[in-house]
């Protein structure tokens, strides 16, 4: 029976959603400030090198954006179908809705939204989030949920994630959300020495660090891509039809970047080896040039410095021990006197 205005007694109306994950926004936020500031000081820089400059600065704050982006993303995962389906427990009342599920690191996002909003005198859009990182606890957060009286869908998909669910994706996909995310930080991490390598004349262990995030970010989707290829298929179903899903922006933006990281290094090591004056010219390093040094890219590039043997100086004027040993004992004999002699 409804009361005051049609709506059924003890369930808590919807929440306020916002069109963004606030996490994703903030980071994006973040970046974007920092891409401005450089941007800002981008007319002190001259010449070509000013391009150069603009394109590692862009590149760089893309993959650390995206590896923090992702790692707290819930769209590794994702399912949506359109369906009739019944909307509250203890009513009869069916709604046209669209019902998505979106599975993260942390948890999983269930929406639910009305086709058309208004149905049965209620705003039916509901974006409920249930999340299984370390210090949450799943079951509770299901419990609070049946407490408030969700729709049946955002319960119905709530509960195949449960640890008591048959199913079994509750210990698929947390450990594999665990491992991932693990690695993401780990590449989080790798991409900030290869920034600070960077900027210092050892750019070939900058190389390196960015193969290793780009090796941590693949890593991390072969976790998480072990949770689908383990588990058996569990249906869901909601209504007449069946939601599926497959992988979302946030696992083929992990991919992007990976590979990018990966033939960055691999372009930057091969640099090393072939034109090490413009891999350093792309990084507005510059050496001075002295006619007694050689540079030796075999032996570290710029941190070991090579002296050139005698044949190549033009002008060498060096004598032999033995020659002057004997050229100073027979002027000793032959002037004694002579002041230049003592010398």
């Amino acid at each position: 029976m409804a009361a005051l205005g049609h709506t059924f007694p003890f369930y808590a109306g919807p929440k306020p959603t916002f069109p963004m994950d606030t996490t994703s926004a903030t980071i994006i936020m973040i970046f974007l400030t920092a891409l401005a500031t450089f941007i800002v000081i981008l007319p002190g820089i001259r010449g070509k090198t000013r391009l150069f400059w603009l394109l590692r600065v862009v590149t760089s704050l893309f993959i650390g954006a995206a590896i923090l982006a992702v790692n707290f993303s819930s769209e590794w995962s994702v399912g949506q179908v359109s369906t009739n389906t019944s909307y509250k427990a203890f009513s009869s009342e069916w709604i046209s809705a669209d019902i998505g599920l979106q599975v993260g690191l942390g948890g999983v996002n269930i929406t639910l939204t009305g086709t058309p909003m208004q149905q049965l005198n209620e705003t039916i859009n509901y974006n409920e989030e249930f999340t299984w990182r370390l210090g949450e606890n799943y079951a509770e957060e299901y419990a609070k949920a049946l407490e408030k009286g969700l729709p049946d869908p955002v319960l119905y998909l709530a509960e195949k994630f449960t640890p008591r669910s048959p199913c079994g994706l509750y210990r698929q996909y947390r450990l594999a959300g665990h491992y991932a995310s693990a690695m993401l930080w780990v590449a989080f991490l790798c991409w900030l020495l290869a920034n600070v390598m960077l900027s210092m004349p050892v750019l070939v262990y900058g190389g390196y660090m960015l193969l290793a995030t780009g090796i941590f970010q693949l890593l991390a989707l072969l976790f998480f891509s072990m949770a689908t290829s383990l588990t058996s298929p569990c249906p869901l179903h909601l209504g007449a039809s069946v939601l599926h899903t497959h992988h979302g922006p946030a696992f083929w933006i992990t991919l992007t970047t990976g590979l990018l990281c990966v033939l960055l290094g691999l372009a930057m090591a091969v640099a090393h080896r072939m034109q090490p004056h413009r891999l350093k010219a792309f990084f507005n390093q510059s050496v001075d040039e002295d006619p007694m040094l050689e540079w030796s890219p075999e032996e570290g590039g710029l941190l070991s410095p090579r002296y050139r043997s005698m044949a190549d100086s033009p002008e060498s004027q060096d004598i032999p021990l033995s020659e002057a040993s004997s050229t100073k004992a027979y002027c000793k004999e032959a002037h004694p006197e002579d002041p230049d002699c003592a010398l």
